[in-house]
């Protein structure tokens, strides 16, 4: 019904890029390290659309009639961070990285902190994996009650604690006001996350109450031109928190890749003239950060058994791209995001896919989005619509 579709397999990467070595990710290689440690990969159905077309990957073949057009695309803006990599998917290309504090934050952001939340105090402060600082640091929390803050190798400023002591809506408040009051100026940081957990000592666990406060991109992107040119705007998932609501329409929040693939093929069902932009955030969250290449391969499984439901959603008037926003290599020694190529699948039903060769920004995305509606804009990018 001549609807545009994005969907960003989050983390899913496809290589190092000529860069990786300056963010020390040389040999980072998401899907292919994968497939060498698990002894090749089982994804029959990304497979017939030519993921292994793009690149050499065990146990996936490419293929000589692929169901979708492929490539992969380069990052130009600096960083390898998630808000960073959908604004270059939007058609941005970032001049500036965004803060980082692997050392923990300075004392003089926590006292602002302090004096603008009220909070009494503060555990944590450091660089940690979200589950692993919930461990360490649970048990003091429910006693204290001060709120856990830590960061990672991305710029975010995490606001971890237990749904009993520190309730959904005043952690919200405390994160709305950290944004707002107190990551401003040098320190405005691409993303504080608010990371609810709930269990007792040695057995806490996050919950899905995660909630982002992001930035408004610097540019307008596809989603605000589509939105003034009076199309329809659809974002699924992470996308809402990362484009911080601009130009878009439609806010379809979810909780997991399953809900994700659902809304994809609901929205499917009734959408008309529209952008939607979809986020499937279990990839990157749940198994890149956490070292899990099986865990990964499965869920990678299970959306590669849901791709024919969702290309079958669609008409001849159709376009898909499936693609990422950076890597998140489950092999290496960190749990952090890594610089790399992601992936470029384009379907289009009953055409023939070709080569589209290594682009040289994410941004030819937004920009075929653009083609596609015919709409004139200052986006960055090169547009694929009839290569």
């Amino acid at each position: 019904m001549n609807n545009f579709y994005i969907i960003v397999l989050d983390g899913v990467g496809i290589g190092e890029l000529p860069d990786a070595k300056k963010y020390s990710d040389e040999g980072s290689d998401t899907l292919g390290n994968m497939a060498v440690r698990l002894g090749g990969l089982k994804l029959p159905n990304l497979e017939k659309s030519g993921l292994g077309n793009i690149k050499p990957i065990p146990g996936i073949s490419a293929q000589q009639s692929p169901l979708a057009s492929y490539g992969k695309l380069a990052e130009l803006s600096e960083g390898k961070d998630s808000t960073t990599g959908h604004w270059e998917l939007g058609g941005l290309k970032v001049e500036v990285d965004f803060p980082y504090y692997p050392e923990g934050f300075p004392k003089e952001l926590i006292d602002r902190f302090l004096a603008a939340t009220g909070e009494k105090g503060i555990l944590g402060n450091y660089a940690s994996s979200g589950t692993e600082i919930i461990k360490e640091l649970g048990a003091e929390h429910l006693r204290t009650g001060f709120p856990i803050v830590y960061t990672s190798a991305d710029s975010v400023f995490q606001i971890a604690a237990h749904e009993e002591i520190i309730p959904l809506n005043r952690l919200y408040e405390i994160c709305s006001i950290t944004r707002e009051q107190v990551l401003v100026g040098k320190d405005a940081c691409g993303r504080v996350i608010a990371r609810p957990f709930i269990g007792a000592e040695g057995n806490f666990a996050r919950t899905t109450n995660r909630k982002d406060y992001s930035l408004d991109p610097p540019e307008p992107t596809i989603l605000d031109y589509c939105f003034d040119s009076g199309i329809e705007t659809y974002a699924i998932g992470k996308i809402n928190d990362l484009f911080n609501y601009k130009g878009i329409k439609h806010q379809l929040k979810t909780k997991s890749n399953l809900e994700g693939i659902n809304k994809i093929i609901e929205v499917a069902g009734y959408a008309k003239d529209s952008l939607i932009f979809a986020n499937l955030v279990d990839f990157d969250v749940y198994y890149g950060h956490r070292n899990d290449p099986e865990g990964l391969h499965k869920a990678l499984q299970e959306f590669d058994s849901r791709l024919p439901e969702i290309i079958s959603a669609l008409d001849e008037t159709d376009h898909l791209i499936l693609t990422a926003d950076h890597g998140n290599d489950t092999t290496d020694i960190s749990t952090d995001h890594t610089r790399e190529y992601v992936p470029l699948l384009y379907f289009r039903k009953n055409r023939e896919g070709k080569d589209l060769g290594t682009r040289e920004t994410f941004a030819d995305i937004a920009q075929t989005a653009a083609d596609f509606f015919k709409i004139n804009n200052d986006l960055h990018g090169k547009s694929f619509l009839n290569e």
